[in-house]
């Protein structure tokens, strides 16, 4: 069709993130800041009860304001300050009788490894301004797409599938 994909902004579900490697090697793929703020914050909570965890949402929370290389460093300084005090403390395990463990602290364990596994793809929009840091944009093209759906949905699967196709073209119009 002559499409030119110059970059991939997704949420980082592990399905997806394998397929877009695997279907399209040689395209930047740029994961959704405020997904992976909005995990490490449901797992943090509101008032992490450790101060670990209070200052891992400090650090998350700055994670969307980053537009600089100059702020990416420093930001990625503290979080590297901030693995290096508490590695310890994350890596705690409490075990059973039986000899099976598990780590104390998951919840914090889990929003870090979120944005450990993250890192690689976390900046590109930093490179290039016409990748977008979020998925919002695309999410709210959608949400149109789907209340419009929603208003006729006793449409058969093929007559669904063809207003889909005619609202997009229309939209890009």
């Amino acid at each position: 069709m002559g499409v030119q994909i110059e970059s991939i902004t997704c949420d980082g579900h592990k399905s997806l993130l394998k397929a877009v490697r695997k279907v399209c090697k040689h395209v930047v793929l740029q994961r959704c800041l405020v997904h992976i703020q909005r995990m490490c914050r449901i797992w943090l909570t509101m008032r992490p009860k450790s101060q670990a965890g209070n200052d891992l949402r400090i650090i998350v929370n700055k994670l969307h304001t980053i537009k600089t290389v100059e702020e990416r460093n420093y930001w990625l300084v503290s979080l590297v300050q901030w693995h290096k005090q508490y590695e310890d403390y994350i890596k705690e395990k409490s075990y059973s009788q039986t000899g099976t463990y598990w780590y104390k602290h998951k919840l914090l364990r889990r929003s870090f490894t979120v944005i450990r596994r993250a890192l690689p793809d976390i900046f590109h929009y930093l490179d290039n301004s016409r990748i977008p840091k979020t998925t919002n944009g695309l999410e709210s093209f959608f949400g149109h797409l789907k209340s419009h759906i929603t208003v006729h949905r006793g449409l058969s699967r093929l007559h669904r599938r063809n207003f889909i196709k005619w609202y997009l073209y229309f939209r890009n119009e």
